[in-house]
């Protein structure tokens, strides 16, 4: 056997513990059984904390991963060993330092509460030793109530508040995550000085120098076969990771750019147990990646002039088992309830997308002229519309709509609770979506229809003068809104909009 470099042990050792626990084969079939068991058993039930420590000592699990989610989106962790784990951490909470996270406490009163979710119960596909991973809520040490800038606690009172409406008692989303997938990454940010380099084997700008020459041509990226889809296997790879932890995945292929950019399907769930699903979904494509020797970015635009990553979103109301989206005589097979959400979503997408396309580089990825989404209008098939109507089946449980704008850098539980708060509204008001665009909305667009946001700066500012929808049932609250419009003012937009950009340099350094 060959000596092995770094790389393939990162690749030997992303299972090692897995594949060590499945040596023999009656065994091997057990450990199968239990990883896949948890979430496909517990999801959307109410599982018993001793559940989740029974499961997690049938699988010698020896540490215990509790994960939480922050303000914009990104995974937090903290681990112990199992033996000093047990069922009052259900009830009681672990505590910890909420000033160290963005956009939450301050130093005065940074003492919160960790409230792990037993129907989160996973392994980790990633850790070297068996590890039980939860999924956390926060709370108040004091007052014992759920904290108000928990996203996760915000999914879960948009379902609440769904309910309470008597319009539908489940909101199901199914989201298209595309992602690049990176060779070699590197970025730096001076006073006097910034540069940015990506690269991929496969990115067009790569076939002068000296190789194989199948690289993908600009914007031709779509559903290549190998050798050009160099990443079919690490896919797959990320596919069955997410299928051994009960997540259930539809396609996966190559996207449209150039340079790796890629897309693996979920199949729709509600929502929260959605968000956590995207959660684990990027999580797993990264680790995955990782353990490769690649790098993976969920940022919609690293690539100037090719395609970029979207997140569109497909999204149906259901009330005791039945969809209610489905009209055979309406518009695409829509009803009017559907059509009265696409109203909501269509009345307040400028508001939307201050959480659903939230960061600076969204808006060069929605830019008119392109293929990109930016028209505020609906249609059956249209892809340049901002709501598509998906015509690929009759069936009123595939009937639904599918929001584009938004993309896989935004925190999925506030998107997701955004996107339902402004469907509800929609429907409550029965607000009119307009007659359908099923024109080329490049060719025949008169100017007259309306668009997106153009930058994150509009984004806020719609959010900041339309937000009465996302408060209905205290679902957000204005402390959060307010905080996270000033955290991207002065975090995001502000350094984007105060620092000389490279191509300025072109333009006028000899004028």
């Amino acid at each position: 056997m060959e000596a092995m470099g770094p790389r393939d042990l990162r690749v030997a050792g992303l299972f090692s513990w897995s594949n060590a626990l499945s040596f023999d084969e009656g065994e091997g079939k057990q450990m199968s059984e239990l990883e896949t068991r948890h979430y496909l058993q517990n999801g959307g039930e109410a599982a018993a904390a001793r559940d989740a420590i029974e499961w997690a000592q049938q699988a010698r699990a020896a540490m215990v991963d509790l994960k939480f989610c922050d303000l914009l989106g990104t995974w937090q962790h903290v681990s112990l060993p199992v033996t000093g784990f047990d069922e009052s951490a259900f009830d009681e909470g672990l505590g910890f330092d909420g000033s160290s996270i963005r956009g939450w406490q301050g130093i005065s009163e940074s003492d919160m509460l960790l409230m792990p979710d037993a129907t989160s119960a996973i392994l980790d596909p990633v850790t070297e030793v068996p590890t039980l991973s939860l999924i956390c809520e926060i709370a108040d040490p004091l007052t014992r109530e759920p904290y108000n800038k928990d996203p996760r606690g915000i999914a879960k009172k948009a379902e609440d508040y769904l309910r309470s409406t008597g319009i539908a008692d489940t909101a199901h989303f199914g989201p298209e995550c595309e992602f690049f997938v990176f060779d070699d990454v590197s970025y730096e940010l001076g006073p006097n000085r910034s540069h940015y380099q990506v690269d991929s084997a496969e990115g067009h700008w790569n076939s002068g120098k000296p190789g194989l020459g199948y690289t993908v041509r600009e914007k031709e990226g779509y559903f290549p076969p190998a050798p050009h889809d160099t990443l079919h296997d690490l896919r797959t790879q990320m596919v069955l990771t997410l299928e051994r932890l009960g997540i259930p995945c539809e396609f996966h292929h190559h996207e449209v750019a150039s340079g790796g950019q890629c897309e693996i399907d979920l199949r729709y769930q509600p929502l929260t147990r959605m968000a956590d699903q995207v959660m684990i979904y990027k999580y797993v494509v990264k680790n995955v990646a990782r353990a490769a020797g690649k790098s993976v970015t969920f940022m919609p635009k690293p690539i100037f002039g090719d395609n970029g990553s979207g997140m569109h979103t497909h999204q149906s109301l259901w009330k005791e088992g039945t969809p209610l989206m489905a009209d055979k005589s309406g518009y695409a097979g829509l009803s009017q309830l559907a059509r009265s959400y696409i109203g909501g979503l269509l009345a307040h997408a400028p508001a939307l997308l201050a959480f659903c396309a939230p960061t600076t580089n969204s808006y060069r990825r929605l830019v008119p002229g392109y293929e990109a989404p930016v028209n505020l209008v609906y249609s059956q098939r249209n892809r340049s519309a901002c709501i598509r109507i998906p015509m690929y089946s009759d069936s009123p449980k595939a009937k639904r709509v599918e929001f584009r704008c938004p993309d896989a850098a935004a925190n999925p539980y506030l998107a997701f609770a955004a996107m339902l708060m402004a469907g509800i509204d929609g429907v409550e008001k029965d607000l009119d979506a307009g007659p359908p665009a099923d024109y080329d909305l490049f060719e025949e667009a008169d100017g007259s229809v309306p668009q997106v946001p153009g930058s994150l700066a509009e984004a806020l500012d719609a959010l900041e003068a339309d937000h009465e929808f996302l408060t209905k049932g205290g679902v957000f609250t204005e402390e959060l809104i307010r905080t996270w419009i000033d955290y991207k003012r002065e975090n995001e937009v502000d350094v984007v909009r105060l620092r000389p950009h490279p191509a300025e340099f072109s333009l006028y350094f000899d004028c």
